[in-house]
């Protein structure tokens, strides 16, 4: 069998590689094509789309096939199926044809999922302390913490979470995720970005815990030229829904009144004016 001449690499989902959690119903598709020899070109492209990676074999069952269309674009490419359900993954892979109309082999499926499409699907209450603060002065990094109990083997579990001001997320005793600044800048009072992670890994049945330390940040830290505090809200607030798929259902740990807050080692923390750690106060098993 010949070689063929031209392939695909760097599949991406909105500029993304298998992007965990998007908010867009039909993404955009890219890919670059890599060739061996001089003067080799796109003439056209295959998109395949599944619920399930198997399914490419057989062909049937696809949430979307392109079929041949004659183009050299290689970005950009929507996805032209039925919309994605909130949570759902869908599998996609590529091929092309170069210009004498040889095609390349199917690409490595790549993958993308959901996050949560409607509010109402935030089965969350947004917390804060329950205590008073000077809005003036800097105050202490609250901790809050929720513990819990799984009774069924874990098949997959995600973190959907954001806050009014920065947070740290943490399940049982480890980080989730290596972001910093989460959940990122935004104009607060208009749009409000959160993040999805993949903590199957971090669950376990019996006894967990999930915890979240909040930061001033952008929220209500020092800002702009004036360093003008509180622009956006003088407390801080957490929202997070934690969905655990088990093998008999699923188990849904939500922010709500159950959730504990306190202080900690972290008496200050701003991104303009640096942060206070005080070890003595350190709570090593707090989450």
């Amino acid at each position: 069998m010949t070689t063929p001449r031209i392939s695909v690499k760097n599949v991406r989902t909105e500029y993304l590689e298998n992007p965990l959690g998007i908010d867009v119903s039909r993404p955009r598709l890219s890919w670059q094509d890599a060739g061996e020899g001089r003067n080799i070109m796109q003439e056209a492209y295959q998109v395949q789309v599944a619920q399930d990676a198997a399914q490419f074999g057989s062909g049937r069952d696809l949430l979307w096939d392109s079929g041949k269309v004659t183009s050299d674009n290689s970005t950009y490419i929507q996805y032209g199926g039925r919309a994605g359900q909130s949570g759902q993954r869908c599998f996609w892979h590529v091929r092309v044809w170069d210009q004498d109309d040889q095609p390349s082999n199917w690409s490595d499926p790549a993958w993308w999922e959901m996050g949560m499409l409607e509010e109402k699907e935030w089965r969350a209450d947004w917390i804060e302390v329950d205590w008073e603060e000077d809005p003036k002065a800097f105050k202490p990094c609250p901790f809050f913490r929720r513990s819990f109990a799984l009774d069924q083997p874990i098949q997959s579990a995600r973190l959907y979470v954001t806050s009014h001001g920065l947070y740290e997320a943490w399940l049982n005793g480890k980080r989730v995720g290596d972001q910093v600044f989460t959940p990122g800048y935004t104009p607060y009072d208009k749009q409000l970005q959160y993040q999805v992670y993949d903590v199957t890994a971090l669950l376990k049945e019996g006894e967990n815990a999930l915890g979240a330390i909040l930061g001033d940040g952008w929220y209500r830290g020092k800002v702009y030229v004036a360093n003008n505090r509180n622009v956006y809200g003088a407390r801080l607030g957490l929202l997070a829904l934690l969905r655990v798929e088990t093998i008999d259902g699923q188990v849904i740990v939500a922010t709500d009144s159950q959730w504990k807050v306190t202080t900690g080692p972290i008496v200050k923390s701003d991104m303009r004016d640096g942060e206070i750690y005080d070890a003595r106060l350190e709570m090593p098993d707090w989450c």
